[in-house]
């Protein structure tokens, strides 16, 4: 029987595992891994800002996986479980409801952290993350379309509003945005006939004395005072305590009005990482200095959501894309070593340096000890990046886009990509099965038009329940107790339904309790 490696998320600590281990491996059959990640690209993270002002097309901040890791099984899924003492991992259904359990050998979780949004009311509604490739596309079409509205809007006050863009956050991502926002809506403003370029405000907010608290304090200084200049707003020992729809709120009560705020806000823990029985520091996995988890021997954790040794200075590894590449080098040497039953190496390694972008071909750096700002920090950080970047295909491409924005000006089209109904509507004709029994519950139904029957398979053979019809509703009970479908529905004839999805179905129970309360009855009725 094979090996089987399955490694969870597709960032650099994932993907970057199976490219080592297809190398180690490549020629042994007996092994086999697989990778489970929500997309089927990996983003390369750094450059996701450059997205907002379009310097670089979206689409070549990725790269798909299956060229990366052409010999990895790639799982499109959600993790929805995993059990660490039976050696399984629970991935959510793909297009028929039912879960899919994998077994495995050797396990790396690389699942990262999540937006934490508990402490900062309003801001999960009204704020716009800054994590993955949807988030930058669609800060992007926003930012394009107030400033549409803009260009038409007479009220002064709310003017005012629409042209103002807080960012919350002054580490990297919080400046790099800015950064990128303030180059974009001033160079984009001189295509709109009655907006200014001087007209829109940036404000970047943070709860430090300093920006880029990573840095060296004389880059950080030199960071501000070169974002100061270009008229970037930079309020400091200042704290975002959440935000309403016409407003970002601040900690002692103060409100900037604005439409627009960017949070990058501190992750929290991943919540399947949170569920396991192993030791955790801050949400974080304890791993030793092989980057295993000391209480499951063949489970490794690496990347933002593992606690990792740092050999060289005595503290904790920083969960960064330069260590996670690192790490995941490590990860699959060590799994091969155990595969062949060699020793293990421990980590150890030390960074090569930090680089942030502050817009406008300026930039700042710290290389091997040597600091480096504005135009030369600029060129250093391209070429770092670039180099980085996996696939002489995207290098390229890259390279053509960073070429043609030396060149031509900014893009400001908007690509709207409008999120997918809440509720749905659905067509079988008859004998056709709207859900088995067994399969995981992930949707409630009401009949529209048409009839169903209720099946229940038991040994015997299959029994009829009910005939539901139009205005009845069914699913509900498997959302309910949080438990596998239990019974078949089959459309008797041409049936036409409204489909409302987990999540929606949950945020109704929860803010309407009386719609609780009828459901809950509902189920009583038909239990047998």
């Amino acid at each position: 029987m094979k090996e089987h490696i399955v490694i969870l998320g597709g960032g650099f600590a994932g993907v970057y595992t199976a490219m080592h281990l297809e190398r180690h491996l490549r020629d042994d059959p007996d092994v086999e891994i697989t990778l489970i990640n929500r997309e089927n690209y990996f983003v390369f993270q750094p450059l996701l800002p450059e997205v907002i002002s379009g310097s670089i097309e979206i689409q070549h901040v990725i790269n798909p996986i299956r060229r990366l890791c052409p010999r990895t099984n790639l799982l499109m899924r959600n993790v929805e479980s995993i059990d660490l003492e039976g050696r399984s991992v629970t991935t959510s259904p793909g297009f028929r409801p039912t879960p899919t359990q994998l077994r495995y050998d050797h396990l790396v979780i690389t699942l990262g952290t999540v937006m934490n949004f508990s402490r900062l009311p309003g801001l999960q509604q009204h704020g716009f993350p800054f994590k993955n490739l949807g988030d930058a596309l669609h800060l992007r079409n926003h930012i394009i379309h107030v400033l549409e509205e803009a260009d038409n809007e007479r009220d002064p006050q709310l003017r005012r509003s629409l042209l103002t863009f807080v960012i919350a956050g002054g580490g990297f991502s919080g400046v790099e945005s800015a950064a990128e926002i303030n180059d974009f809506v001033r160079a984009a403003a001189q295509n709109y006939r009655h907006i200014d370029p001087d007209e829109p405000r940036v404000i970047l907010l943070h709860s430090g004395d300093r920006i880029l608290p990573e840095l060296n304090e004389e880059l950080g200084r030199f960071a501000e005072r070169l974002l100061r200049e270009r008229r970037v707003e930079i309020r400091f020992q200042t704290r975002l305590a959440g935000a309403t729809a016409h407003a970002a709120v601040l900690r002692g009560g103060e409100k900037i009005p604005t439409q627009t705020l960017v949070a990058t806000v501190p992750a929290g823990p991943h919540p399947l990482i949170e569920a396991l029985p192993c030791r955790k520091e801050r949400g974080r996995i304890v791993v030793n200095e092989y980057l295993e988890v000391p209480e499951y021997p063949t489970v490794w954790a690496l990347g933002d959501g593992a606690w990792i040794p740092d050999l060289k200075t005595g503290g904790i590894c920083p969960p960064t894309a330069q260590y996670a590449v690192r790490e995941a080098k490590c990860v699959a040497e060590n799994i091969v070593s155990a595969l062949r039953d060699r020793p293990k190496k421990p980590f150890r390694f030390s960074a090569q340096g930090m680089a942030g972008a502050l817009g406008h071909r300026s930039a700042v750096a710290e290389v091997m000890g040597v600091r480096f700002s504005g135009f030369p920090a600029w060129l250093i950080w391209r070429t770092i990046y670039w180099s980085k970047l996996p696939g002489w295909e995207r290098k390229l491409r890259v390279g053509i886009d960073w070429f043609l924005d030396l060149l031509l000006p900014k893009d400001i089209v908007q690509i709207k990509t409008g999120r997918s109904e809440s509720i749905m509507q659905e067509h079988y004709e008859a004998g056709e099965v709207i859900f088995r029994q067994g399969d995981l519950g992930d949707r409630v139904y009401a009949l529209i038009r048409g009839n169903v029957q209720v099946v229940r398979e038991e040994a015997t053979g299959e029994r009829v329940l009910a005939t539901l019809g139009p205005g009845d509703c069914f699913g509900e009970m498997a959302l309910l107790a949080a438990a596998p479908r239990n019974a078949t529905i089959r459309a008797v004839n041409s049936v036409d339904t409204l489909v409302i999805y987990r999540r929606d179905f949950e945020a109704l129970l929860n803010h309407l309790p009386g719609m609780r309360q009828i459901f809950e009855r509902l189920m009583e009725s038909r239990r047998p």
